[in-house]
């Protein structure tokens, strides 16, 4: 299933800076509960996020790190993708699922995924698959894709 991807604005700048090498790095994948109140315009580390984070079965603390971690491009987008993961007998309730950089100074926060409501889980096998879709701000159009996160150049 596509998820609702944001990216938290602070990201661009740390990855025009060096500060975010994504394919280098270690980027982890957070589940947070439903407290959580994401700000894509002024939150961008992970102290700001982590009070938030789920604990239970099958949960570890920090998330997991992602892997398969690849950038591309191709006709004006670039899509920023990675394994999907899962979390097996994760016992939580969870609503969104953060991404951030877990080497850089400060663990800036890249991105989350909307689960769109809080889901109780009780000893399942919970996973993040990285597809995604977006409104397009000109049209108000929906975009569907594969990978964790996609630009397009127009």
């Amino acid at each position: 299933m596509a998820l609702p991807t944001y990216f938290y604005g602070p990201v661009f700048a740390k990855a025009f800076s060096g500060q975010i090498n994504y394919t280098s790095d270690t980027i982890k994948i957070a589940l947070v509960g439903s407290g959580y109140t994401p700000n894509r315009n002024t939150q961008g580390a992970w102290s700001a996020v982590s009070t938030y984070e789920v604990s239970g079965a099958g949960y570890t603390a920090g998330g997991q790190a992602l892997t398969g971690k690849a950038l591309s491009y191709a006709s004006y987008k670039l899509k920023i993708d990675a394994n999907d993961v899962t979390w097996p007998g994760l016992t939580a309730d969870v609503r969104y699922a953060v991404v951030y950089d877990d080497t850089a100074s400060g663990k800036p926060l890249i991105g989350y995924m909307d689960l769109g409501e809080t889901l109780s889980l009780s000893n399942e096998d919970f996973t993040i698959e990285f597809s995604f879709f977006e409104s397009d701000p000109d049209s108000g159009s929906i975009i569907t894709g594969s990978g964790l996160f996609e630009i397009e150049v127009s």
